[in-house]
């Protein structure tokens, strides 16, 4: 007899437990980024509250800001239509000891784009019959590309839009486009496996996420980025707080500055 019973969601003290240690490793990376000018290139896409956001915080929320670099890009402006379309990104790609995260990227042209009509199929085609180039060229110019697709259940997904009607923490979230892709599940589902079957190649392959547990879903993007940059923690160096001076020790007695009232 099979156990059909959905297994039950990862606890927080588990998953911080798990995630401390993967922060450590997200930091021998960065280290390893920055000592070899490494470039590398993650793309983050995915059903809308799938979680890309949360899982973007848990990479970046202990490394630093001049390595890792999320890109989140506003709707094109004027200028921007008027251009080939991926070229405004292709200015955020990484250079050396960069790790550059796109929060939704030039794939917007093969979902939301054409699902809801601000592109043409004919634009849409186009794009997919292009793009694998030239990612083919990003790859070649020694950028490690990794692109991760982040899958929510429909049941999932209507719980957490709800909770976000009736979470006033979380009302920004809620966009009119959240509501009218809410209808277009099939749509969404048709244009996510086109998307694949055309740019789903050897040299930049998509990765799937299950995001239905968040927690779980973040560890699992995590540990397997962390299995495919090539990576070597560099040795460690015994380091050591120097005495201070004192000249240290009148500043404390300085107290002319003023301070924040301590509250009662």
């Amino acid at each position: 007899m099979t156990n059909d019973r959905p297994r039950p969601r990862m606890k927080d003290r588990q998953y911080q437990r798990e995630l401390r240690v993967l922060h450590g490793e997200l930091v021998a990376m960065q280290e390893w980024v920055k000592a070899t000018d490494a470039k590398i290139c993650v793309i983050f896409e995915g059903r809308d509250t799938a979680g890309k956001g949360g899982t973007i915080k848990a990479i970046t929320e202990r490394v630093s800001p001049r390595v890792f670099r999320v890109v989140a890009l506003p709707a094109p402006d004027d200028r921007q239509r008027s251009q080939m379309y991926l070229q405004r990104y292709l200015p955020h790609l990484p250079g050396a000891g960069e790790v550059v995260i796109f929060d939704r990227s030039w794939y917007n042209r093969a979902g939301v784009e054409p699902v809801l009509g601000f592109c043409t199929k004919e634009q849409s085609r186009q794009f997919l019959h292009t793009v694998p180039e030239v990612e083919r060229a990003i790859v070649d110019s020694g950028i490690i590309l990794l692109k991760y697709w982040l899958e929510v259940s429909p049941a999932e997904q209507t719980r957490r839009l709800r909770n976000r009607i009736n979470d006033p923490r979380k009302t920004w979230k809620l966009s009119e486009l959240d509501l009218k892709s809410y209808r277009r599940w099939d749509d969404y589902t048709q244009a996510r496996d086109a998307m694949f079957h055309a740019t789903d190649t050897a040299w930049a392959p998509w990765h799937v996420a299950d995001t239905d547990d968040k927690k779980r879903g973040r560890l699992n993007v995590i540990s397997h980025l962390l299995s495919v940059v090539p990576y070597e923690p560099l040795p460690k160096h015994r380091v050591r707080l120097p005495k201070r001076t004192d000249r240290t020790r009148d500043s404390e007695r300085d107290t002319s500055a003023q301070h924040i009232p301590t509250p009662h």
